[in-house]
């Protein structure tokens, strides 16, 4: 039977972005049953993926952005590692060298964007430029505000030319962002995972929520919806994330392309050999 998908932000729809809407949904399938539909979402997920590699006529391009903890690592181990490494892409965005300052705020994100037969994956994104710059105020707001509409026009720009974006925002409350920091401190092989701006954009908890609220309302479109997905629940954070990829790889309906060769003659010759 077929899992409902999480539904997507209706366009221009500022979401709460409160505790309760990182909690675990009702209505979820719970642990073993939760692991089997996992797995099977991760082997269509693998499938689909093969698929569109064969093809090459469409790329997926999938968005995740969240608090620090959030998951957006998890997540690429535990659902995209289902893909082959050679169908799938990666990209991080940290803060911008010399020659990418040098072009604009796009440019760098544009060479990342998956080619066609390939799934792409962006663990932060071109959103940093409308939340992070917004916040710590490195950018005037005259520029972080038209950027709204440039990234619009970006990825529908993406779209039109074959390239799927679907957007996920994993949402952490802020009592489990803590304890999650806290873990990190007290275990020794974690520590490594930790940054003392961690504390600082905790600090802005109100504002990192306004900025959030704001680029999903403004930049959530038709063609590149946002998703919430609740994230203190490890496990159901990945389902969910898992029931939207393998939907949105199901819309693009991958197929296997027929020979271009004579496929007897292919058969005989190799008899022959």
């Amino acid at each position: 039977m077929r899992r409902s998908v999480p539904t997507s932000v209706p366009p221009g729809e500022a979401p709460p972005l409160g505790d309760e809407e990182a909690a675990r949904p009702p209505g979820l399938p719970a642990g073993k049953e939760l692991d089997r539909e996992l797995d099977g979402l991760k082997e269509r997920i693998g499938r689909l993926g093969a698929a569109l590699c064969a093809e090459k006529e469409h790329a997926l391009l999938v968005v995740l952005q969240s608090r620090d903890t959030g998951g957006k690592d998890g997540v690429v181990h535990k659902v995209f590692g289902a893909v082959l490494p050679q169908h799938l892409s990666v990209a991080s965005f940290q803060e911008p060298s010399r020659e990418e300052r040098a072009h604009d705020f796009l440019w760098r994100v544009h060479a990342a964007v998956p080619p066609f037969g390939r799934v792409g994956v962006f663990n932060r994104s071109h959103y940093e430029e409308v939340v992070t710059a917004r916040v710590h105020g490195l950018v005037p707001e005259e520029v972080w505000t038209r950027r709204f509409r440039q990234i619009n026009d970006f990825e529908r720009m993406l779209v039109e030319n074959g390239v799927a974006v679907v957007k996920l925002f994993l949402h952490v409350s802020r009592g489990e962002q803590k304890r999650r920091l806290r873990r990190r401190l007290e275990t020794s092989r974690k520590r490594w995972e930790f940054d003392p701006s961690d504390l600082e954009d905790r600090a802005r908890w109100d504002e990192f929520t306004e900025a959030y609220r704001d680029a999903i309302a403004r930049c959530g479109t038709p063609e590149a919806p946002w998703h919430v997905v609740p994230a203190d629940d490890k496990a159901v954070r990945n389902l969910l994330v898992a029931r939207i990829v393998a939907d949105a790889l199901e819309r693009l309906d991958p197929r296997y392309p027929e020979p271009e060769y004579d496929l007897d003659e292919a058969l005989r010759r190799l008899e022959r050999l």
